[in-house]
């Protein structure tokens, strides 16, 4: 869990890439299709560095940078947005099939 300091650094960073957003106008000077084509570009760099056992620190952090702005854009918030995320997978269920979790939902109908 995260210590209450850590969280006050996530929120402040998470303001500065907001801020740094807007002052290079890429949120009113930018589209969603743009971000998500941008989006599109850094999970490639992340999958080329997975693939090549390279260090994909940077990679993750380029592609919720990506997110802050597509959520900015749309005056969502990332923890909001988590939370919808969590909310909805906090009591699912299933199985691994081949390293991919599958919704027991999706195997009902397999």
């Amino acid at each position: 869990m995260f210590h209450m300091k850590q969280r006050e650094n996530l929120v402040r960073l998470i303001e500065a890439i907001e801020n740094w957003h807007h002052a290079r106008n890429l949120i009113e000077g930018s589209t969603d299709k743009d971000q998500l084509a941008k989006l599109i570009q850094e999970v490639g760099e992340l999958s080329d560095n997975i693939c090549k056992g390279r260090d994909m620190s940077d990679d993750i952090g380029d592609i919720i940078v990506v997110l802050i702005n597509i959520a900015a854009r749309n005056d969502l918030s990332i923890e909001y947005c988590l939370t919808r995320a969590w909310l909805d997978i906090k009591d699912r269920r299933g199985r691994m099939i081949d390293g991919v979790f599958v919704k027991q939902s999706d195997l009902a109908g397999a």
